[in-house]
């Protein structure tokens, strides 16, 4: 493993406090991927017995958040990152832990090139699909990214 996910998960204590209180913790994370979970509780939930849409948003959108931070942190560079837009699907209900992978770090790495080469702003969409404990799907979510050097 590439990064230390205990460090990344005393990370969102102090800077993503809400996920950390509903159970979102980073499992996996190198350059190409990064996995989270997060475990449908009492503080999580919907009055339909499932995980809140939010908390598997926020467990999804860590998946590429932090290895956007991760490629930015290697770049040395200061480059800005922001979630511009997204959009997401449900397909079951989301009961027990949910595993949430990304892997399309090349977009990152391709977007980086491109915003460090041009100065120009970059976007990117960038997917993370949920599953539960039996393998079966139930969410995906999308992210727009932005990124830009700072100047």
């Amino acid at each position: 493993m590439a990064e230390n996910t205990s460090k990344f998960n005393t990370f969102l204590f102090f800077k993503l406090p809400s996920a950390w209180w509903c159970g979102v913790r980073l499992r996996y994370l190198d350059d190409q991927k990064a996995v989270t979970t997060v475990t449908h509780k009492w503080i999580n939930q919907n009055p339909f017995k499932s995980m809140f849409w939010a908390v598997q948003g926020m467990a999804a959108e860590l998946s590429t958040g932090a290895m956007v931070m991760h490629q930015i942190r290697q770049s040395g560079k200061k480059i800005s990152m922001l979630v511009q837009n997204n959009n997401a699907n449900f397909s079951k209900k989301a009961t027990g832990k949910i595993t949430f992978t990304c892997e399309e770090g090349h977009l990152i790495t391709e977007a980086l090139e491109k915003t460090i080469a041009t100065g120009e702003g970059q976007k990117f969409w960038m997917k993370s699909v949920g599953v539960n404990t039996d393998g079966v799907v139930v969410s995906t979510f999308n992210f727009e990214w932005t990124i830009k050097v700072k100047v």
